[in-house]
């Protein structure tokens, strides 16, 4: 049994007054820069990202300058974060393909987006909604665990289920911002190991924070 849209809305306008300023914490200039970054954030921390794309972002500024270089000269600037290799390998399949099918130049479109190596769903939805303005949610492992926790969710769902469900109970004009308050909730207050349950003004309504609750773990 999952929350109601009235419930749920009333419980993402408490997170809405916690975050009221939240918004992508990446750095970037534009959408190309936008999409890299996202591509490079998988498994590894925002802050993560920005301390390799300050260097990246400034080497190179094009798809064409991605495609100059030996694929190592890329892993040379974020062999710092998680699967760079990879990471690298798949930025020049990207650069590759906007030049090929795209004109060098970032799709508006959730079809197109998908279609570039490195890109899968959560990507494409955080490009959309940051880049272009599209209403969006992109459920990356903050909004999932925030989802399930405050049952707005079933914690059997995937993350496509996670991103349905929220559509669902939440209008699409508050798409995109609750997606950025979501992540800030679960980064900065409800954090997987150690959420703020003592001072959480939704610890009522939260499963884990009940759990918590009875087993002694909230002071």
């Amino acid at each position: 049994m999952t929350t109601s849209k009235k419930k749920t809305m009333e419980m993402i306008d408490v997170i809405a007054e916690m975050f009221p300023e939240a918004e992508a914490e990446l750095n970037y200039t534009n959408p190309f820069e936008l999409t890299i970054a996202v591509l490079l954030s998988a498994q590894t921390t925002d802050i993560g990202v920005n301390r390799v794309t300050k260097g990246l972002f400034e080497r190179f500024k094009t798809p064409e300058d991605y495609l100059a270089v030996d694929v190592e000269v890329i892993e040379s600037y974020i062999k710092t974060i998680g699967l760079y290799r990879n990471k690298a390998k798949n930025i020049q399949k990207l650069c590759r393909d906007l030049i090929e099918k795209f004109n060098g130049e970032i799709p508006n479109n959730y079809d197109d987006l998908i279609s570039l190596a490195g890109v899968g769903r959560k990507t494409a939805n955080v490009v959309l909604s940051v880049a272009f303005d599209t209403p969006r949610i992109a459920v990356d492992t903050h909004v999932e665990r925030i989802s399930k926790r405050l049952g707005i969710a079933r914690y059997k769902d995937s993350p496509l289920e996670v991103e349905e469900t929220l559509m669902r109970k939440i209008p699409p004009e508050r798409w995109s911002k609750t997606h950025h308050q979501l992540i800030f909730f679960g980064r900065y207050h409800c954090l997987a190991r150690a959420p703020k349950c003592h001072e959480c003004p939704l610890l009522e309504e939260c499963r884990e924070g009940q759990k918590r609750l009875k087993k002694g773990l909230v002071k």
